[in-house]
């Protein structure tokens, strides 16, 4: 995995130099992602630059080196991701003739566009990838992206001047234009946490979407094109639901498993498998167990200051499996360090808190190993999240309950102290309620008068009601929203989700919280081909009698037993209530300065107003506050950039 960057200019035509320096300081600024090697590739003719840092993974000599020029001199390419059928591209029959300088998936992409073309080329890449590709021949740039949305690309065009790259920070290193924020995209942060695709927070500056291939040619011309696309995967899925038996089903899945985690095994350098004990988790590394590649490597952080703790699952788990585990106790000291790291490692407002144990998580895994499989994908594609079950479960009940009773009971509910539920909630026994359930009444109590659609989109809002918060626009109408025809309640939330929370946050997150130490993050549940088969599962083998992820879990069991999985599913958070409250406070009140906070962006009154009621614990507004919170600091570390 590495890092990208690159632009058009029209006005560096025939400077060969100012063309190297701007490509130089892009990809400086993303040296993160590619600390082993960097390299920069002109046409000086065209005002065209190309700039590539490397993470070594395949192939370590200069014969995988980038930005690579074909063979036949036609193409070149600047890339970032990995492709785990790099061998079976090489062996289609019009490949044979290539005289291979080395073994480098690079290699095997930029010469079978060469020879087999490039949209023949992207129909059997498997992969995560983001790809610059220079036609020299056309004079045209191709930017494409993964299937998914693993591997991030952003975009930007200023008349006939065009850039792309990995993290919006070469884009500021270019020093060729200033930024402007985009109002409409601080409401839709506030609402998700996250920017959502397309959009960016500046105007101007895109994100690519997942299975897009867009053209763009000297003076500007730009065309677009969805090679894959999850919401027509989905569609054609629901239209032939496969007629199986459980074993049926089992054992096709289980092989489409045995087989991405054994071609995403692929490295010239250490693997091993982030493990918190969970279906998805489990699931990756019993697999690679079993690809009986050597010794598996594992890890894990455990958090006992925080109240929920998985590290001790994790650790019965790698028992089984019999894997190198590796676990990091982490204190609240070290979690509440990486907070001041996080404007600059996500250098777009991002507002999922569990993104500071995913960088601790990432951290401590570096130090041993170069690549780490992810069991990232698994809820969406097989309905593990419990907002499924809770959301059709209102849906249905609450539509039997007349519209002044609901309000009536969501008035009582929300003026029940919220530390209150949580002090009752923590003499429970474990597993008879569910983790903060504080924040989950509160939600329940926010979706009573809700349409299903409705209720679906307040599980997945930070902000109840953005437009209190960000004055000057409202939210980006969001196309992608569209489910189509899709039959059932779940089926729109899983497409939902993998078209806007699955590539938009969970994927971002580990991208920037991985790349951030140099480690390179796979996710071989998102292998397509795994994608297009879960939407063919009917329902049963989704949500069977109130278990989720019934299927994953019969194939896990196969290698993990039981007791082992059969535990409330707990997420990966911090205590964020408690320590807005405590050791958090200062930083917060720091950003909420009155005087400071926002630029015209946040309604400061209204904000201040969150912030006191969460003081008090009459209400928590842990996530919102963390919204606001991050783009207030992302905007004073980026915003005079």
């Amino acid at each position: 995995m590495c890092g990208i960057a690159g632009f058009i200019d029209s006005g560096l035509v025939g400077d060969a130099a100012a063309l190297s320096r701007r490509a130089r300081a892009m990809g400086d600024a993303i040296a993160h992602r590619g600390p082993d090697a960097s390299g920069i590739w002109t046409d000086d003719a065209f005002g065209l630059a190309l700039s590539h840092r490397r993470l070594s993974i395949v192939d370590l000599s200069e014969a995988g080196a980038q930005p690579m020029v074909s063979a036949d001199g036609r193409w070149v390419i600047c890339y970032n991701g990995e492709i785990y059928n790099s061998d079976d591209i090489r062996r289609d029959p019009a490949m044979r003739a290539v005289a291979w300088r080395g073994h480098s998936d690079t290699e095997t992409i930029v010469e079978s566009v060469a020879r087999r073309g490039l949209n023949a080329t992207l129909d059997d890449l498997n992969g995560m990838f983001a790809i610059a590709l220079w036609d020299r021949k056309e004079h045209s740039l191709h930017l494409i992206r993964d299937r998914l949305g693993i591997k991030p690309l952003f975009v930007a065009r200023r008349g006939d001047q065009i850039f792309f790259a990995s993290e919006l920070k070469s884009f500021h290193a270019a020093q060729a234009f200033s930024f402007e924020i985009e109002p409409a995209s601080v409401a839709s942060f506030l609402r998700f946490g996250y920017v959502p695709a397309p959009h960016s927070i500046y105007r101007g500056v895109e994100k690519l979407m997942p299975g897009e291939h867009a053209t763009l040619s000297i003076g500007g011309i730009y065309s677009s094109r969805r090679y894959w696309s999850a919401a027509d995967t989905a569609r054609r899925g629901v239209t032939s639901l496969l007629e199986i038996s459980d074993e049926e089903a089992i054992a096709q899945l289980s092989t489409l498993l045995a087989d991405a985690v054994s071609r995403q095994m692929l490295a010239d350098v250490p693997l091993g498998a982030f493990l918190s004990g969970g279906i998805d988790s489990s699931a990756v590394a019993g697999l690679m167990v079993a690809a009986k590649r050597g010794a598996v490597r594992t890890f894990s952080i455990g958090f006992p200051e925080f109240g929920f703790d998985e590290s001790k699952d994790a650790a019965a788990v790698a028992r089984h499996l019999g894997t190198e585990h590796t676990e990091l106790v982490v204190t609240a000291s070290d979690a509440l360090g990486v907070v001041p790291q996080l404007a600059q490692m996500y250098d777009e407002p991002f507002a999922d808190s569990s993104q500071i144990p995913t960088h601790l998580v990432s951290k401590l895994t570096r130090r041993h190993v170069t690549v780490a499989l992810s069991g990232d994908g698994g809820d969406e594609l097989f309905g593990g999240y419990n907002r499924y079950r809770l959301a059709e479960g209102m849906s249905q009940n609450l539509a039997r309950v007349p519209l002044g009773v609901r309000r009536a009971t969501a008035g009582v509910l929300n003026a029940v102290p919220m530390g209150w539920v949580d002090g009752v909630a923590s003499l429970a026994p474990r597993g008879m309620l569910p983790s903060q359930t504080a924040d989950k009444l509160r939600k329940f109590a926010s979706v009573m008068t809700l349409d299903p659609e409705g209720i679906y989109r307040r599980l997945v809002s930070q902000c109840e009601n953005p437009a209190e918060l960000a004055p000057l626009a409202d939210e980006h109408p969001l196309t992608s929203w569209s489910t189509g025809a899709l039959p059932t309640f779940l089926d729109r939330m899983q497409l939902l989700d993998t078209m806007t929370y699955l590539p938009d946050d969970i994927l971002q997150k580990v991208d920037r919280a991985s790349m951030a130490v140099a480690l390179e993050a796979r996710p071989p549940l998102l292998d397509h081909r795994v994608v297009e088969f879960a939407w063919r599962l009917p329902r049963h083998f989704k949500i069977r009698d109130g278990e989720t992820k019934w299927l994953l879990r019969r194939v896990t069991e196969q290698m993990v037993p039981r007791h082992l999985l059969d535990r409330p599913k707990m997420g990966f958070g911090i205590p964020l209530a408690e320590w807005l409250r405590g050791p958090l406070r200062e930083w917060a009140e720091d950003l909420l300065d009155p005087q400071r906070l926002g630029a015209g962006f946040i309604d400061v009154t209204a904000a201040r107003r969150l912030w006191a009621d969460h003081l008090t614990g009459r209400r928590n507004w842990a996530y919102a506050l963390w919204t606001i919170l991050m783009f207030e600091a992302w905007r004073r570390r980026w915003a005079s950039v």
